[in-house]
């Protein structure tokens, strides 16, 4: 399952060439969904490749390069450079330049973390990167809502969690409902008509 950390950025200036840089993460800074990346999360992802840039996470409007991708002291360094001569490339910039988009948001695998039970922080160590997308907003749901899996595709606790997750909660939200399901010792085939309550009260999403 692919998840999504956004974050607020300022371009300073943005070249005439579409040429652009930014940090789409920041070590050791607890997001909104309670979520911390530590330095080092990165570096086996980036010396297998390098992610695309794209455009509100789509994988179909990929919006130029990434020229560097790199972690210093403070996080995840990005420097790209638009398509300008594509319809996508060139609105980008327009809007960057007036500064009506604002975030960058990566999209990533997690392939090592730490989840503290009693904090409900999650301490991301490795992460595999597949792009760093320009979004509109620096917390944008879109993506996950597109994401959401059928209720009837969950059969395990574990595709409960990920169904939550994929509904717009963050990952310490997931793992406490789960874990009163856990807790109060419901059986994983009642799961579905569980979440269908949910939903259907609205309760959650």
């Amino acid at each position: 399952m692919r998840d999504y950390l956004d974050r607020p950025f300022k371009i300073k200036e943005i070249s005439e060439d579409g040429t652009f840089s930014g940090y789409g993460s920041v070590f050791d800074e607890l997001d909104s969904y309670k979520d911390v990346v530590v330095k080092g999360a990165f570096v086996k992802s980036l010396e297998q490749k390098k992610p695309s840039l794209l455009w509100q996470h789509r994988s179909s409007e990929p919006v130029g390069v990434y020229t560097e991708v790199r972690e210093d002291d403070h996080g995840l360094f990005v420097a790209g450079k638009l398509a300008l001569k594509t319809a996508r490339g060139m609105e980008a910039y327009e809007l960057l330049k007036m500064g009506a988009i604002s975030g960058l948001s990566i999209g990533y695998v997690t392939m090592e973390d730490n989840y503290d039970r009693e904090t409900g922080i999650t301490t991301l160590k490795e992460i595999d990167l597949w792009e760093v997308s320009l979004v509109t907003f620096p917390a944008n749901h879109s993506a996950r809502v597109s994401a959401v899996k059928s209720i009837d595709e969950i059969d395990t606790l574990a595709q409960a969690e990920d169904y939550l997750r994929e509904s717009g909660l963050s990952k310490s939200e997931a793992c406490r409902i789960v874990g009163k399901v856990k807790a109060v010792g419901l059986r994983e085939s009642d799961l579905k008509h569980e979440l269908a309550a949910l939903a259907k009260k609205r309760s959650v999403f």
